[in-house]
């Protein structure tokens, strides 16, 4: 087992798996952006089905002309804390694919690809010492229309970027769950033979 950032693991993993996690302090500064950039080259990276690298990312800087239009995006209760990061960005996929001889058809791997992107994103981060937070609470509609999405492409999450300030910068009762969150025993999601756990 692995004993890190106040969490364990059952079994021997790195410990970088342990040390990332998701938290909503950010101390507001920016971020250079050549550390971004090189958190977006090891996103699109990651492992896709039959290469169709179907992860698209639309991002601003704090500070830039779009910040303010990116931070109204969010739902309210994330806008309070994800104002205060270095980036917002926004995982799009396109949710079909490009056969060898040009056939278009629908993707059934799209989200799984992004999702891979997405770690990839977070892992990168916390190697440069940011944190990165994964977030659904957006207005997916209004995330189309603003930034021009076109069709055949979802809109997957949001993600703030940024260095990780202390939690009394945070209202308190965000305050109080900013600590890295545990996980389900192993036995709870893997299964060896057929699905034994439970249905909910």
């Amino acid at each position: 087992m692995t004993y890190s950032n106040s969490r364990q693991s059952e079994y021997p993993v790195d410990p970088i798996f342990l040390d990332r996690w998701s938290p909503r302090a950010f101390d507001g500064k920016g971020m250079p952006r050549e550390h971004l950039l090189t958190i977006l080259d090891a996103a699109h990276w990651a492992p896709s089905s039959s290469n169709q690298q179907p992860w698209r990312f639309v991002f601003a800087h704090k500070g830039t002309d779009q910040w303010d239009t990116f931070v109204s995006l969010l739902v309210e209760g994330n806008q309070r804390w994800a104002k205060n990061a270095a980036v917002l960005l926004f995982v799009i996929s396109r949710d079909f694919t490009i056969s060898r001889d040009g056939e278009k058809k629908p993707a059934t791997t799209h989200s799984f690809d992004a999702g891979a992107a997405w770690l990839s994103l977070a892992m990168q981060s916390h190697m440069l010492g940011y944190h990165a937070h994964g977030m659904a609470g957006i207005f997916k509609d209004k995330i189309v229309e603003t930034l021009g999405i076109p069709d055949g492409f979802i809109v997957e999450a949001a993600v703030a970027i940024g260095t990780m300030a202390d939690k009394s910068t945070l209202p308190a009762e965000l305050a109080e769950r900013e600590i890295p969150s545990d996980r389900l025993p192993l036995s709870d999601v893997a299964f060896e033979g057929k699905f034994t756990g439970k249905a909910q």
